[in-house]
């Protein structure tokens, strides 16, 4: 079977079988795509591919200045391609199976501080905003419903920690063919997670409130049939595309330094969090992380959170500038 074919045949199982997310599902695309041209300069076709190609060409995308994380994410792809092609029948081994992408700085997860994060799902617009005659109008199209969404929207990711897909694929209610649904007496979300694994999560009181105050409005907008929490103006349920894209011009009118996307908040939630309790498990099961070790991240997080307030308030402390409590310079010998 032609190499195309065969890569098409896979992503349907993905797709249908696995469930993936779209971003996943793009980002294993380019991977392939990166293999039928490898596979065709070796005059190749899938069957025919061994670990010393495998590493060949690992060493050539390094060198074409792919990053770590991608490569790591081409391996990812490559591997359960062949893996699934073994169940298939298609292949005898598995050429991926043992070789590690090269190693790479680990960024650290950004994450907002608590009073940017408060700031940012209190936002109410500016009195220059709505002196603006584009933004008045803007403003008598839009509200009140559309910033009764976005706030519930905000308080909903900072409350729970929800992926966007999570929060995105949430429905008004239980039903047969629910992603997720909100239980708004019980004060919880029932969402379904990477990997198509549901948990429940508790959502706080403010997003409670914020949620309720959505449902009142959302009512006016769409048929009560329409089963989707979270929509669009013309009742279609929000794309993930269109959550970024409105949480990063909230930001950008709260006056927040830096560019706010989804998993920001959840970043902050886990942070946050953590900071409070110390509880690295319980932050786990409420990410829904199979692993600790992704979740440790976020001790890394803590400390560096401490170590601000340290560098802030103890008079010893070496202040940004180079000053110390006294006001005068920092010996540059000093450890």
């Amino acid at each position: 079977m032609p190499t195309s074919a065969t890569i098409d045949r896979h992503l349907d199982y993905l797709r249908v079988q696995r469930r993936l997310a779209d971003r996943t599902l793009a980002m294993y695309g380019e991977a392939f795509k990166r293999l039928i041209t490898l596979c065709e300069k070796e005059q190749l076709l899938l069957p025919g591919v061994r670990a010393h190609h495998v590493r060949g060409w690992t060493a050539r995308l390094h060198a074409q200045d792919l990053g770590p994380r991608s490569i790591a994410i081409t391996l990812a792809a490559w591997r359960g391609l062949f893996k699934w092609m073994g169940r298939e029948g298609l292949v005898q081994l598995n050429p991926v199976d043992g070789i590690k992408p090269p190693k790479g700085p680990k960024p650290l997860p950004k994450a907002l501080s608590v009073d940017q994060a408060v700031a940012l799902a209190a936002h109410e617009p500016a009195d220059d905003e709505a002196a603006s005659p584009a933004a008045a109008t803007r403003q008598a199209r839009e509200a009140p419903w559309l910033h009764a969404r976005d706030h519930a929207m905000i308080e909903l990711l900072y409350s729970s920690g929800l992926r966007s897909a999570e929060l995105l694929g949430l429905d008004v209610s239980a039903g047969g063919d629910a992603q997720g649904w909100l239980d708004l007496q019980a004060g919880e979300a029932h969402v379904l997670g990477k990997g198509s694994k549901r948990r429940i999560v508790p959502v706080g009181q403010a997003a409670l409130q914020a949620i309720r105050t959505w449902l009142d409005l959302r009512e006016q907008l769409t048929p009560p049939a329409s089963p989707a929490l979270f929509i669009s103006r013309l009742g279609t349920r929000l794309t993930p595309m269109q959550l970024r894209n409105r949480l990063k011009q909230l930001a950008q009118q709260t006056g927040l330094p830096t560019h706010v996307h989804p998993h920001m908040l959840r970043h902050s939630f886990a942070s946050h969090l953590l900071q409070s309790s110390g509880d690295l498990r319980a932050v786990q099961e409420l990410l829904g992380h199979a692993h600790i070790s992704t979740t440790q991240v976020y001790t890394t997080l803590d400390f560096q959170h401490l170590a601000n307030v340290y560098d802030a308030a103890h008079p010893r402390a070496k202040r940004q500038g180079g000053k110390d409590s006294k006001g005068g310079k920092d010996s540059p010998d000093e450890p």
